[in-house]
């Protein structure tokens, strides 16, 4: 990729986009559905997402498995689809893809992403528990040597590790890492990565919500920050977000009304907004059951509307938790104003070739 194009996606990312965490459109036979796969790329093109990341959690890390040996074909199928819906289309795209494992792993999967014309690889650390913080930050530097970094502080109840202000503050100093997923579901560590960030004097490194459970608060919050040695605020700009796999089309709408009041006084409705959608993603994620039917949740939503033939995934064992169904008709109920069924169903024929 030319030069001019990474820093026209760059500045892209820094005015903050909505990017869905892709799922993985599977058969009944839990192989690959390549319709749908497709099918849901283009959604999130016309929802007027402003990327995709892909080889995420979402997309489930079983398929870099040998058996199943789905990472590279799943990452070229959402690129190619994604190129060939926006030809001819104004302004970037990004194409994030995730990163797993050890630095050799995780720099072969930079490289794969980087043929592949992918423009920021997500980096996830869950892999490396034992590491210490200088290691991780090494790991940091050797991706970044490949392509240019999407930071990513993952809960630890999924995986993740607390990583401290000191490791937020360092990786800042990493000169391709253009933004973080702040996603530890946790105000403290949140604070940490925006402090860190803001004391590193790096205005260019965006920061995007990771916390599926306060998507809204993290959107709307003027972070109060030091700017060499005076008061300021610091924004989180975009979202990159399992639960924007859903409902797409309404998070893009709720990321313009964001930017558009960002400096004006709040409504307090929009508390009540930011209940609904916590409440919301609490039935999708199954946080009733410590996350175990998160994707397949996701998927249920999908299946719903049209997108997915099942909520099958390449585990077996990975599927809705009991009651989890019953709260997702529950919150489809209560917070209509959240979906984007009316735009699904006029256009999901169009997106699955008919």
């Amino acid at each position: 990729m030319a030069t001019s194009e990474r820093l026209s996606v760059r500045a892209h990312l820094q005015r903050g986009q909505v990017i869905p965490a892709h799922p993985l459109a599977l058969t009944a036979r839990r192989t690959l559905d390549e319709r749908r796969q497709r099918a849901l790329t283009h959604y999130y093109v016309d929802a007027g997402a402003g990327g995709i990341a892909v080889g995420v959690h979402t997309t489930q890390f079983a398929i870099r498995h040998p058996h199943h040996g789905l990472y590279r074909p799943v990452l070229e199928l959402a690129a190619e689809t994604a190129r060939s819906v926006r030809a001819g289309a104004d302004g970037p795209f990004a194409l994030v893809a995730g990163a797993v494992g050890d630095t050799r792993q995780a720099a072969g999967e930079a490289e794969i992403a980087a043929a592949l014309g992918y423009d920021v690889v997500l980096l996830s650390l869950g892999a490396m528990a034992t590491a210490s913080e200088a290691q991780l930050i090494q790991h940091c530097r050797a991706v970044a040597d490949v392509l240019p970094l999407f930071g990513f502080y993952l809960q630890p109840a999924v995986g993740g590790r607390v990583l401290s202000y000191r490791f937020w503050r360092e990786f800042a100093e990493i000169p391709s890492a253009w933004a973080i997923k702040i996603a530890p579901f946790n105000r403290y560590r949140t604070l940490d990565v925006v402090r860190a960030v803001a004391d590193s004097g790096r205005d260019d490194l965006a920061l995007y919500t990771g916390n599926d459970d306060t998507i809204v608060s993290d959107l709307l919050t003027a972070f109060p920050v030091q700017r060499g040695g005076r008061a300021g605020v610091r924004h989180i700009v975009g979202g990159l977000l399992g639960q924007w796999a859903v409902w797409t089309r309404t998070a893009v709408q709720l990321l313009e009304r964001v930017r558009a009041l960002r400096d004006a006084p709040l409504d307090a409705s929009w508390l009540t907004e930011a209940a609904a959608l916590t409440d919301a993603n609490g039935a999708i994620f199954d946080a009733a059951h410590d996350f175990a039917g998160c994707i397949p949740g996701i998927h249920e939503v999908l299946r719903r509307q049209g997108l997915l033939q099942g909520t099958w995934c390449l585990d077996p064992t990975e599927t809705l938790s009991a009651g989890q169904a019953e709260e997702i008709d529950r919150v489809c109920r209560q917070h209509p104003a959240l979906g984007d069924d009316a735009f699904v169903a006029e256009n999901g024929e169009r997106w699955m070739g008919g």
